[in-house]
């Protein structure tokens, strides 16, 4: 089981093998946590989406491409279900955890710093993806050691911070 910690700050700015992105499953950048990783990261990381995903992700699904301009090595990017438009399958945003473990081992990555995902502007209530994403990390078999729960504003950081402690 890897370390998992809770950070508060700027998921663009971990120093980690892999950040993971929240993206949307055209692949191709947008708003929220997704649109800032494109904007820190460069062109480099919309033509590398192009490039592997030209026809995107499938929701629950995660591949990689380059960080380009960010400190870390890689971005493993998955594909949250958006509980605002009725994708409400817990199942799919456990496999987003999952599935982003499974690339960063295929990567070689021993460290990763994941966002909550589907919690944003998909809508996802926090506790419950704080929850989903703890505990499907803690389950997973990987050899990521470390993973950073990255929470950009201080009541989310908070909840992670007291859901590792309980």
């Amino acid at each position: 089981m890897p370390d998992i910690t809770a950070v508060h700050g700027d998921i663009t700015r971990q120093n980690v093998d892999a950040i993971v992105n929240a993206a949307n499953s055209r692949m191709r950048g947008g708003g929220g946590v997704d649109g800032a990783i494109h904007r820190a990261g460069g062109p480099a990381v919309l033509e590398d989406c192009i490039r592997r995903f030209p026809d995107g992700l499938a929701t629950g699904d995660a591949g990689w491409t380059t960080a380009g301009n960010l400190p870390a090595r890689w971005i493993v990017h998955t594909v949250g279900p958006n509980y605002t438009a009725g994708q409400r399958d817990r199942a799919l945003l456990e496999s987003c955890y999952r599935r982003s473990l499974q690339v960063a081992d295929e990567l070689g990555a021993a460290s990763m710093a994941f966002p909550l995902i589907s919690a944003g502007i998909y809508g996802w209530p926090r506790d419950d993806a704080i929850a989903a994403a703890i505990d499907t990390i803690a389950a997973t078999d990987t050899r990521v050691a470390q993973v950073r729960i990255v929470a950009f504003d201080a009541p989310a950081f908070e909840a992670v911070r007291t859901y590792l402690d309980s």
